[in-house]
């Protein structure tokens, strides 16, 4: 992690707002390397971050922290925290795909309440990855219209031991095996998944942390853990 824009994502990914960082002229610093940084290896992000704006920005700050001015420093400190940002802005636009800027267009919708006021409260429930898988996989659906391969991509993706099975003898039925103890939280997002990718002429039945018992698969046939179907 040497640059500002890898500091920001690793942020984001820590629970961190990007406007929760803040960037300072750092007081001794490596020429070769923009963040100062004093544990190279650490895998936490400190809020407070020392920067060396000459590693790339040198014709930007070069005259903003003279060594023969010392007046306004809070002032300038200030600015410099804010430019900074812009350009980590900057950098972040100039490494994305296509591909993101249609993930990042999703999730703008979802949280302006584009895809119902349901599915905007519930995506807070997840993680900043998981968000961004659920947004692929829309932007595929939006694609391919294979509605049901990817609510099974998204489950599978989102719960490990998640499994769905098909039924189509008496009705389109899904079997959904989620592999974790039932809860609220849980519940909701699945709800969220479901609203957005099962077709509509599909029923579905849910299974938690027991399994429905299968001839000849002795997982799931253990006394007092088989669910019944």
């Amino acid at each position: 992690m040497n640059y500002i824009w890898d500091l920001l994502i690793k942020a984001e990914k820590q629970g961190l707002s990007r406007k929760d960082i803040y960037f300072k002229l750092a007081e001794t610093f490596s020429p070769y390397m923009e963040l100062g940084l004093e544990n190279l290896n650490s895998t936490t992000i400190d809020q407070t971050v020392e920067v060396n704006p000459y590693y790339r920005y040198d014709a930007i700050f070069k005259e903003l922290f003279s060594l023969d001015n010392n007046q306004n420093l809070e002032c300038r400190q200030v600015l410099f925290d804010l430019v900074l940002h812009f350009l980590a802005e900057i950098d972040l636009l100039q490494g994305m795909n296509k591909q993101e800027y249609y993930i990042q267009f999703v999730l703008k919708d979802i949280a302006e309440g584009i895809y119902g006021e349901s599915v905007r409260e519930k995506i807070n429930l997840f993680t900043i990855n998981e968000k961004e898988t659920i947004a692929i996989n829309i932007v595929r659906l939006y694609e391919t219209g294979e509605a049901l391969y990817l609510l099974k991509n998204t489950m599978r993706k989102l719960f490990k031991n998640c499994i769905i099975y098909a039924k189509y003898d008496e009705k389109d039925e899904l079997l959904i095996y989620i592999g974790k103890k039932r809860c609220k939280v849980l519940e909701s997002k699945i709800e969220l998944i479901l609203q957005i990718f099962l077709p509509i002429r599909f029923q579905t039945t849910l299974y938690w942390d027991n399994h429905f018992g299968l001839i000849d698969i002795d997982q799931t046939m253990k006394i007092d853990k088989i669910a019944l179907y």
